[in-house]
């Protein structure tokens, strides 16, 4: 394999499949000792297309192994972007002798009759490590008939509420879900209508805790918000962020509206999203 990626026009430092098409970075986790990598993938062509989800695996996130395809399309559409997190505690009930690993993503198709886009929020889980997937028997998990773009959950557990908390891409908006069980959503709030850009369609956005300035006892919640590309502006795609305060339910911007946080000011820097369950030890090695 690594004699393999060593050809003259591959990226050596980012991660790339053996062949054809891959895009967004999907369902980042760390579970059992090891960096398991999803991504959208099309496996019959080099542009886009019907979307899986690869998977790649990583002890060190320098060298990879590409594993088997993990979720197929199938009768709820298109497995498009979403993430994966530890269910250590077996809320979801799929783990009844140990944790396993639980898939979040969007179910893509079109309504009956129709050529609106739908776009449905689904689960998968895994009892060895990711290396085989068994989809919720009760996909979709959440949907909503009156928005359209309606993709890329990204969940993480919330501990001083004791619930799962999803942010979801909403059209011009993100709008919070919480959860005991990741079956179950409730709606919890909606941010940014008016904050920020809206220079194209808000997508794969992410919500975490860091410290300020290394310390701990001073934490701010940093908001992701890709958005989409528009031929207006040269930057192409682009990730946008927000501080703020965020209280299980509510994110809060700590910044007037009208200001805009680039994460980065070179082309097409997007979808960016967060780890799950990384060790402490890693914390304190990035910092």
């Amino acid at each position: 394999m690594r004699q393999k990626y060593k050809e003259k026009h591959r990226p050596q430092f980012h991660f790339s499949p053996e062949e054809k098409w891959m895009n967004d970075p999907n369902g980042m986790v760390f579970f059992n000792d090891e960096y398991h990598l999803f991504y959208q993938y099309h496996p019959f062509g080099t542009t886009w297309g019907p979307m899986h989800w690869g998977h790649a695996v990583s002890k060190d996130l320098i060298y990879w192994e590409q594993l088997p395809i993990a979720l197929y399309p199938d009768d709820h559409g298109a497995i498009f972007s979403g993430s994966a997190v530890v269910d250590w505690n077996n809320t979801s009930g799929f783990f009844p002798e140990g944790p396993g690993l639980v898939a979040i993503y969007t179910s893509a198709d079109n309504y009956p009759e129709s050529d609106r886009p739908r776009q449905r929020q689904s689960l998968a889980y895994s009892k060895d490590n990711g290396r085989t997937w068994v989809k919720y028997e009760g996909n979709p998990v959440l949907s909503d008939l009156n928005i359209t773009d309606y993709r890329d959950p990204k969940v993480f557990w919330h501990n001083e509420t004791n619930k799962w908390v999803m942010v979801l891409a909403t059209g011009q908006s993100v709008t919070l879900y919480i959860s005991a069980n990741l079956k179950d959503w409730e709606f919890a709030s909606e941010f940014g209508n008016k904050a920020g850009s809206h220079d194209g369609v808000w997508e794969c956005p992410d919500l975490f805790q860091l410290p300020v300035d290394g310390n701990e006892n001073n934490q701010k919640w940093v908001m992701f918000v890709s958005i989409g590309d528009n031929p207006q502006f040269k930057e192409g795609s682009r990730t946008q962020y927000f501080v703020g305060q965020f209280d299980g339910t509510t994110f809060v911007n700590d910044n007037p509206d009208e200001m805009v946080l680039w994460l980065d000011f070179g082309r097409d820097n997007y979808a960016g999203v967060s780890w799950s369950d990384m060790p402490a030890e890693e914390f304190t090695l990035a910092g």
